[in-house]
């Protein structure tokens, strides 16, 4: 368990994700299942095409919880919180009677997750179809969580600039500027505070993809950890006991 949370802390290490990126992925860290490497006496076509479709069944199965109603707002382990950066903020709205328009902004910011993680799927797909022979070797002879970690490192550039527009459209649609603005017009009448205006755009965008990179993980976890998870004969084969 440690050493998957410090593979994430690694590769996330790059300039391409923010720190509130990094802080998410430790959400909800010692419920993540094991990841256990698949058997060793298969062909090379059999290893990839197995780690390809675990990795197709879990990044879609992420996708699909994670764009339910409330899959983001109801699940405690990628529910999205009141930005860290503006907490004072919160603690003075939340004294003045405004906690009711506070949660309205949390649910707003799931809402938005919610909506976005409807197309995240063929993102992580894309990036799962390129996955060699060569790659296939790596993850088997490489920590018992180096599926995962293929799929951070492969998707980590481009995932970030592609779900991006998608968030600022998920973002208008469930109307998060219109839960914010009223609370920080209020705020900002407050003499002597410094004036809060979080990039609620990259907030959302890391903390999505945060949450289904957590969703991922539990899926593929089911994989290994459970038979009936395995769906086809080629899981069975590669994963089973």
């Amino acid at each position: 368990m440690k050493l998957f949370i410090y593979c994430f802390s690694l590769l996330f290490s790059s300039t391409f994700f923010s720190q509130s990126f990094k802080n998410a992925l430790n959400q909800g860290k010692d419920k993540l299942g094991a990841f256990t490497a698949p058997k060793s006496n298969l062909s090379s076509e059999e290893i990839v095409a197995g780690l390809k479709e675990a990795l197709n069944v879990g990044a879609s199965g992420a996708s699909g919880l994670a764009s339910k109603m409330d899959g983001f707002y109801k699940n405690p382990a990628i529910f999205i919180p009141w930005p860290e950066e503006a907490k004072d903020m919160k603690s003075k709205l939340s004294g003045m009677g405004m906690s009711n328009k506070i949660i309205e902004f949390e649910q707003s910011l799931n809402r938005a997750a919610e909506e976005a993680s409807k197309t995240a799927a063929t993102i992580f797909l894309d990036a799962i179809k390129n996955m060699s022979v060569q790659d296939g070797y790596s993850i088997l002879k490489g920590t018992e969580h180096a599926a995962t970690e293929y799929l951070i490192k492969t998707t980590s550039s481009p995932l970030k600039n592609k779900f991006m527009p998608i968030v600022k459209e998920a973002i208008s649609k469930t109307k998060v500027t219109a839960y914010w603005e009223p609370l920080a017009n209020t705020y900002n009448t407050i003499p002597f505070v410094k004036k809060q205006n979080p990039n609620l755009d990259e907030y959302i965008t890391d903390k999505a993809i945060a949450g289904l990179m957590y969703l991922i993980a539990e899926e593929e976890a089911k994989i290994r950890k459970d038979p009936m998870a395995r769906a086809s004969e080629l899981l069975k084969k590669v994963f089973g006991n």
